[in-house]
Protein backbone atom coordinates (compact mmCIF):
# COMPACT_ATOMS: atom_id res chain seq x y z
CA UNK A 1 0.00 0.00 0.00
CA UNK A 2 1.36 3.08 -1.09
CA UNK A 3 1.20 6.51 1.75
CA UNK A 4 -1.61 8.39 1.38
CA UNK A 5 -1.00 12.01 -0.62
CA UNK A 6 -0.15 14.63 2.30
CA UNK A 7 -1.78 17.26 3.02
CA UNK A 8 -0.12 20.37 3.92
CA UNK A 9 -1.74 22.70 6.92
CA UNK A 10 0.62 25.86 7.41
CA UNK A 11 -2.07 28.10 9.46
CA UNK A 12 -2.87 27.39 13.41
CA UNK A 13 -6.50 28.46 12.68
CA UNK A 14 -6.91 25.06 10.75
CA UNK A 15 -9.40 23.17 12.42
CA UNK A 16 -7.52 20.18 12.73
CA UNK A 17 -4.80 22.07 14.92
CA UNK A 18 -7.66 23.81 16.65
CA UNK A 19 -8.57 19.64 17.74
CA UNK A 20 -5.18 18.89 18.26
CA UNK A 21 -4.54 21.83 20.29
CA UNK A 22 -7.17 20.18 22.94
CA UNK A 23 -6.34 17.20 22.48
CA UNK A 24 -3.13 18.10 23.97
CA UNK A 25 -3.81 20.16 26.65
CA UNK A 26 -7.07 19.39 27.67
CA UNK A 27 -7.08 16.49 29.77
CA UNK A 28 -10.91 15.23 29.21
CA UNK A 29 -10.90 17.01 25.04
CA UNK A 30 -11.08 12.85 24.15
CA UNK A 31 -14.24 12.35 25.56
CA UNK A 32 -15.77 14.96 23.64
CA UNK A 33 -13.81 14.46 20.34
CA UNK A 34 -14.29 10.43 20.51
CA UNK A 35 -10.09 10.32 20.01
CA UNK A 36 -7.25 10.73 21.30
CA UNK A 37 -3.91 11.88 20.15
CA UNK A 38 -0.81 9.87 20.36
CA UNK A 39 2.79 11.96 20.12
CA UNK A 40 5.71 10.82 19.37
CA UNK A 41 7.14 7.53 17.18
CA UNK A 42 7.23 5.73 20.35
CA UNK A 43 3.98 5.86 21.36
CA UNK A 44 2.30 5.79 17.62
CA UNK A 45 4.85 2.03 17.07
CA UNK A 46 3.30 0.95 20.04
CA UNK A 47 -0.23 0.90 19.01
CA UNK A 48 0.70 -0.39 15.51
CA UNK A 49 2.53 -3.40 17.35
CA UNK A 50 -1.17 -3.53 19.08
CA UNK A 51 -3.03 -3.73 15.51
CA UNK A 52 -4.39 -0.37 16.13
CA UNK A 53 -4.86 1.64 13.34
CA UNK A 54 -5.14 5.73 13.42
CA UNK A 55 -7.56 7.71 11.37
CA UNK A 56 -4.58 10.08 10.78
CA UNK A 57 -1.12 10.61 11.07
CA UNK A 58 0.22 13.56 11.26
CA UNK A 59 3.87 14.86 10.99
CA UNK A 60 6.07 17.63 11.00
CA UNK A 61 6.93 19.18 7.38
CA UNK A 62 10.55 18.16 8.08
CA UNK A 63 10.65 15.34 9.29
CA UNK A 64 8.23 13.59 6.41
CA UNK A 65 11.22 12.53 4.12
CA UNK A 66 12.51 10.88 6.97
CA UNK A 67 9.80 9.42 8.78
CA UNK A 68 9.81 5.26 8.74
CA UNK A 69 8.09 3.50 6.36
CA UNK A 70 5.51 1.95 8.59
CA UNK A 71 4.76 5.38 10.17
CA UNK A 72 4.13 6.47 6.67
CA UNK A 73 1.59 4.10 5.12
CA UNK A 74 -0.18 3.72 8.78
CA UNK A 75 -2.96 6.23 8.68
CA UNK A 76 -5.70 6.88 5.43
CA UNK A 77 -4.98 10.45 5.67
CA UNK A 78 -1.56 12.08 6.05
CA UNK A 79 -1.42 15.56 7.14
CA UNK A 80 2.37 17.59 7.25
CA UNK A 81 2.03 20.62 9.59
CA UNK A 82 4.79 23.69 9.14
CA UNK A 83 6.96 22.89 11.74
CA UNK A 84 6.30 26.27 13.47
CA UNK A 85 2.66 25.01 14.63
CA UNK A 86 3.90 21.86 16.60
CA UNK A 87 5.02 24.11 19.43
CA UNK A 88 1.50 24.90 19.80
CA UNK A 89 0.10 21.21 19.66
CA UNK A 90 2.72 19.56 21.77
CA UNK A 91 2.84 18.81 25.25
CA UNK A 92 6.40 18.12 25.21
CA UNK A 93 9.25 20.69 26.10
CA UNK A 94 11.13 19.01 23.00
CA UNK A 95 7.78 18.94 20.59
CA UNK A 96 7.78 15.21 18.54
CA UNK A 97 8.01 15.33 15.21
CA UNK A 98 4.93 13.23 14.76
CA UNK A 99 1.66 11.39 15.79
CA UNK A 100 -1.13 9.91 15.06
CA UNK A 101 -5.30 10.58 15.83
CA UNK A 102 -6.83 7.50 16.85
CA UNK A 103 -9.90 6.26 17.54
CA UNK A 104 -11.43 6.43 21.39
CA UNK A 105 -11.40 2.43 22.10
CA UNK A 106 -15.13 1.50 22.66
CA UNK A 107 -16.00 1.97 26.76
CA UNK A 108 -14.95 -1.16 27.90
CA UNK A 109 -17.32 -3.05 31.14
CA UNK A 110 -15.78 -5.54 33.90
CA UNK A 111 -14.18 -8.64 33.66
CA UNK A 112 -14.86 -9.91 36.81
CA UNK A 113 -11.90 -12.17 36.76
CA UNK A 114 -9.17 -10.55 34.86
CA UNK A 115 -6.13 -9.53 37.04
CA UNK A 116 -6.91 -5.88 37.71
CA UNK A 117 -5.53 -2.11 39.41
CA UNK A 118 -8.17 -0.46 41.24
CA UNK A 119 -7.23 3.33 40.83
CA UNK A 120 -9.05 4.95 43.79
CA UNK A 121 -9.21 8.92 42.47
CA UNK A 122 -5.47 8.74 42.17
CA UNK A 123 -5.37 12.18 40.49
CA UNK A 124 -1.50 12.95 39.13
CA UNK A 125 -1.37 11.80 35.45
CA UNK A 126 2.30 10.83 36.14
CA UNK A 127 1.33 8.11 38.57
CA UNK A 128 -1.46 6.88 37.21
CA UNK A 129 0.65 6.33 33.49
CA UNK A 130 3.48 4.66 35.78
CA UNK A 131 0.98 2.30 37.69
CA UNK A 132 -0.51 1.45 34.29
CA UNK A 133 3.30 0.52 32.56
CA UNK A 134 3.84 -1.84 35.58
CA UNK A 135 0.37 -3.43 35.36
CA UNK A 136 0.96 -4.32 31.99
CA UNK A 137 4.76 -5.27 32.53
CA UNK A 138 4.04 -7.48 35.57
CA UNK A 139 0.69 -9.76 33.81
CA UNK A 140 -2.24 -7.34 34.96
CA UNK A 141 -4.96 -7.33 32.40
CA UNK A 142 -7.41 -4.28 33.70
CA UNK A 143 -7.35 -0.92 35.03
CA UNK A 144 -10.54 0.30 36.74
CA UNK A 145 -10.27 3.69 37.70
CA UNK A 146 -12.87 5.13 40.48
CA UNK A 147 -14.63 8.80 39.42
CA UNK A 148 -11.76 11.28 40.91
CA UNK A 149 -8.98 9.41 39.06
CA UNK A 150 -7.12 11.34 36.11
CA UNK A 151 -8.32 10.93 32.96
CA UNK A 152 -6.69 8.23 31.44
CA UNK A 153 -6.61 8.65 27.76
CA UNK A 154 -5.31 12.51 28.60
CA UNK A 155 -2.09 13.18 27.14
CA UNK A 156 -0.11 13.66 30.18
CA UNK A 157 -1.26 9.80 31.18
CA UNK A 158 -0.83 8.77 27.65
CA UNK A 159 2.65 9.84 27.65
CA UNK A 160 3.53 8.59 31.28
CA UNK A 161 1.86 5.01 30.23
CA UNK A 162 4.77 4.50 27.10
CA UNK A 163 2.03 1.81 25.18
CA UNK A 164 0.75 0.36 27.97
CA UNK A 165 -2.58 1.43 27.49
CA UNK A 166 -2.95 -0.54 24.43
CA UNK A 167 -2.36 -4.09 26.24
CA UNK A 168 -4.80 -3.03 28.74
CA UNK A 169 -8.34 -3.65 29.39
CA UNK A 170 -9.10 0.34 30.72
CA UNK A 171 -12.35 1.51 32.27
CA UNK A 172 -12.76 4.23 33.84
CA UNK A 173 -15.81 6.29 35.40
CA UNK A 174 -16.74 3.68 37.99
CA UNK A 175 -18.23 4.30 41.53
CA UNK A 176 -16.95 2.29 44.42
CA UNK A 177 -20.07 0.35 43.90
CA UNK A 178 -19.06 -0.63 41.03
CA UNK A 179 -16.01 -2.54 42.18
CA UNK A 180 -18.05 -5.29 43.67
CA UNK A 181 -18.72 -6.63 40.53
CA UNK A 182 -15.20 -7.91 40.68
CA UNK A 183 -14.77 -11.83 41.46
CA UNK A 184 -11.08 -11.69 42.67
CA UNK A 185 -9.82 -11.40 46.23
CA UNK A 186 -9.46 -7.30 46.70
CA UNK A 187 -5.48 -6.36 48.18
CA UNK A 188 -5.27 -2.95 49.97
CA UNK A 189 -2.09 -1.53 50.01
CA UNK A 190 -1.72 0.34 53.41
CA UNK A 191 1.06 2.21 54.91
CA UNK A 192 0.41 0.91 58.62
CA UNK A 193 -1.35 -1.94 58.31
CA UNK A 194 -1.82 -5.77 57.24
CA UNK A 195 0.71 -8.43 56.39
CA UNK A 196 4.05 -7.28 54.77
CA UNK A 197 4.60 -8.18 51.69
CA UNK A 198 7.52 -9.96 51.21
CA UNK A 199 5.97 -12.43 53.86
CA UNK A 200 2.19 -12.20 52.21
CA UNK A 201 0.83 -14.96 50.29
CA UNK A 202 -0.84 -13.27 47.19
CA UNK A 203 -3.80 -14.74 45.42
CA UNK A 204 -3.75 -14.90 41.88
CA UNK A 205 -5.55 -13.79 39.78
CA UNK A 206 -6.68 -10.29 42.32
CA UNK A 207 -7.09 -6.86 42.08
CA UNK A 208 -4.90 -4.41 43.89
CA UNK A 209 -6.53 -1.27 45.38
CA UNK A 210 -4.22 1.87 44.67
CA UNK A 211 -5.17 4.75 46.93
CA UNK A 212 -5.54 8.56 46.70
CA UNK A 213 -1.82 9.94 46.64
CA UNK A 214 -2.87 11.88 50.35
CA UNK A 215 -5.87 9.95 51.64
CA UNK A 216 -5.26 6.50 50.58
CA UNK A 217 -7.87 4.12 49.49
CA UNK A 218 -11.15 4.98 50.66
CA UNK A 219 -13.17 3.34 54.13
CA UNK A 220 -15.65 1.71 51.99
CA UNK A 221 -13.24 0.08 49.36
CA UNK A 222 -10.89 -0.70 52.43
CA UNK A 223 -13.80 -2.87 54.37
CA UNK A 224 -14.32 -5.13 51.13
CA UNK A 225 -10.91 -6.30 50.85
CA UNK A 226 -9.57 -10.12 51.75
CA UNK A 227 -6.71 -8.11 52.76
CA UNK A 228 -3.95 -4.95 53.42
CA UNK A 229 -0.60 -5.23 52.78
CA UNK A 230 2.20 -2.90 53.63
CA UNK A 231 5.47 -2.63 52.32
CA UNK A 232 8.56 -2.80 55.27
CA UNK A 233 10.41 0.35 55.06
CA UNK A 234 13.43 0.14 56.86
CA UNK A 235 14.88 3.31 56.13
CA UNK A 236 11.91 5.11 58.03
CA UNK A 237 10.61 6.86 55.28
CA UNK A 238 6.20 7.37 56.34
CA UNK A 239 5.49 6.00 52.95
CA UNK A 240 6.18 5.50 49.41
CA UNK A 241 4.67 7.00 45.78
CA UNK A 242 1.54 4.99 44.70
CA UNK A 243 3.68 4.73 41.32
CA UNK A 244 6.56 3.57 43.54
CA UNK A 245 4.29 1.21 45.67
CA UNK A 246 2.16 -0.31 42.78
CA UNK A 247 5.43 -1.05 41.09
CA UNK A 248 6.53 -3.12 44.41
CA UNK A 249 3.12 -4.99 44.87
CA UNK A 250 2.10 -6.12 41.06
CA UNK A 251 5.99 -7.39 40.60
CA UNK A 252 5.37 -9.12 44.21
CA UNK A 253 1.95 -10.33 42.67
CA UNK A 254 3.83 -11.53 38.83
CA UNK A 255 6.44 -13.01 40.91
CA UNK A 256 4.31 -15.51 42.83
CA UNK A 257 2.08 -15.92 40.11
CA UNK A 258 5.39 -17.40 38.23
CA UNK A 259 6.30 -19.65 41.02
CA UNK A 260 2.98 -21.12 41.11
CA UNK A 261 3.11 -22.15 37.75
CA UNK A 262 6.19 -23.66 37.67
CA UNK A 263 5.38 -25.76 40.32
CA UNK A 264 2.46 -26.91 38.55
Amino acid sequence: MSAATPLAIQSRDNTLVKDLRRLSQDSTAYRKQGRVWLEGDHLCSAALVRGLRPEIAVFAESFWIHAPAELRHAAPRNVLLADGLWKDISGLESPARMGFVLALPDTQTLDPRAPTVVLDRLQDAGNVGSVLRSASAFGFAQIAAIKGTAALWSAKVLRAGMGAHFALRLVEGLSEADIAMLDVPLLATSSHQGDFLHRAELPWPCAWLLGHEGQGVSEVLQERAAAHIRIAQPGGEESLNVAAAAAICLHASGAARSDVTSRQ
